[in-house]
């Protein structure tokens, strides 16, 4: 079984489980932000850990993500293939020793994403082209953990994605949005409300932004 965790209710897993379903990977949502039990690492053929609007370093407001960090190094520990998203890439991140810095390298929007020379070798991105069109929508960023490999970089933002141990990645870009998600996160603030019609064009220009995101999900499938 696969499991995504969800630690906020506006950041779903929105085209994730469509792809997994393709793919006849079975798969649950488990909502962290409500304490619903997290999955034990013999029940786990792989995990992905989504966004949220929240600090991975929240853990006096948002509790729940003290036990989630946990679980995380409990999968790690297990070799359990783990697929943290932007916050979710955070947490892998601090969980291993990273640091997350709030209000670093900001990015909003469709911007390209440059895979380093280990990220054109790693399982992950295997079939994908060097240069990723993705979609950012983050205030913070992770720092790369102890023992960790840098794979993706941006010019705003120079710690895309990394790979720590053998089957845990995190990225800080989000290959899972659709335009119902674009078009919420914008309604979050006044800076962005106004700009939902021009961040979905941006989104839909990207030719290759579904095939990529099957593309990750289709080599994440196949380490477990």
């Amino acid at each position: 079984m696969f499991h995504i965790i969800q630690n906020d209710p506006e950041v779903p897993p929105g085209n994730i489980t469509r792809h997994l379903r393709h793919l006849d990977a079975p798969v649950t949502v488990c909502h962290a932000y409500r304490n619903e039990p997290l999955p034990a690492p013999e029940e786990t053929q792989g995990v992905i850990v989504l966004g949220g609007a929240m600090c991975a370093n929240d853990d006096q407001r948002h509790p729940f993500l003290t036990q989630v960090k946990g679980f995380i190094r409990e999968m790690v520990a297990h070799r359990t293939p783990y697929l943290g998203i932007c916050l979710g890439g955070q947490l892998l991140a601090a969980a291993m020793g990273g640091q997350v810095v709030a209000n670093r390298w900001e990015e909003l929007g469709t911007l390209e994403v440059e895979l380093t020379a280990a990220g054109r070798e790693d399982r992950l991105f295997t079939g994908c082209a060097p240069r990723l069109g993705t979609f950012q929508w983050h205030h913070d960023s992770f720092d790369i953990p102890p023992g960790a490999v840098l794979l993706a970089a941006s010019p705003a933002c120079p710690h895309q994605a990394f790979r720590i141990g053998p089957y845990a990645w995190g990225t800080q870009f989000h290959p899972e949005v659709t335009e119902e998600i674009i078009r919420a996160w914008c309604a979050w603030d006044p800076a962005t409300r106004g700009r939902a019609d021009e961040l979905v064009a941006g989104w839909r220009s990207e030719a290759n932004y579904d095939a990529t995101a099957r593309r990750l999900l289709e080599n994440f499938v196949g380490a477990a």
